[in-house]
């Protein structure tokens, strides 16, 4: 096995996602991120302290990469085609990584919230699109009221909550089209 010098932090954390997204929070385990590292768990204990420390990292890694891949679909262009593929990138996030996309978004009594200056990152990019849309001045509140629909709508898809039928596709493009709809509608007419 290799010695806990060849193997880095980012290896033991990209290696937990990777069990958290196959076995869940149960399975991730020190043991399992041992084995999946080629390393005896006792050695992980020099790079991570505990668990619930792992767990942390494997928060903030994904609200990082989540950060990333929202950031690289913006144009700049156009605020609601911006919107569009936030969204959509937003959702396949949540689908390529359920487990761990539920970890950022529902702390539970063994999951770490990632720190604020992580997921200020993370929002950069739709408090611009939301400043766009609503106004400088309500663009917080519009990122909020559009977080919270997706993710609630994310929540009930991920967990099979939709049980009346219809396109789930169709139902989210139509969804986001109407926060736009309404941020436009809602902004002050510029003078001038």
């Amino acid at each position: 096995m290799p010695t806990p010098d060849r193997t880095s932090l980012a290896q033991i954390v990209e290696a937990a996602r990777e069990i958290l997204e196959s076995a869940g929070m149960a399975g991730l385990t020190m043991q399992a991120v041992a084995d999946r590292v080629g390393v005896r768990a006792p050695s992980l204990y020099k790079r991570v302290r505990s668990r619930g420390d792992l767990i942390g990292l494997v928060a903030e890694a994904t609200v990082a990469d989540l950060a990333a891949r929202l950031e690289a679909i913006l144009t700049g262009t156009d605020p609601r085609k911006d919107l569009t593929e936030l969204a959509r990138a937003f959702r396949a996030f949540a689908h390529a990584h359920p487990v761990g996309y539920r970890l950022i978004f529902d702390w539970g009594p063994d999951t770490a919230k990632p720190d604020q200056a992580s997921f200020a990152l993370a929002a950069a990019p739709l408090l611009r699109i939301a400043a766009d849309l609503a106004g400088p001045e309500h663009a917080l509140e519009a990122a909020r009221t559009i977080t919270a629909w997706a993710n609630g709508f994310l929540s009930m898809e991920l967990a099979g909550a939709f049980n009346l039928g219809g396109d789930l596709d169709v139902a989210f493009e139509y969804g986001v089209a109407r926060l736009a709809d309404a941020f436009i509608g809602t902004r002050p007419a510029a003078i001038g």
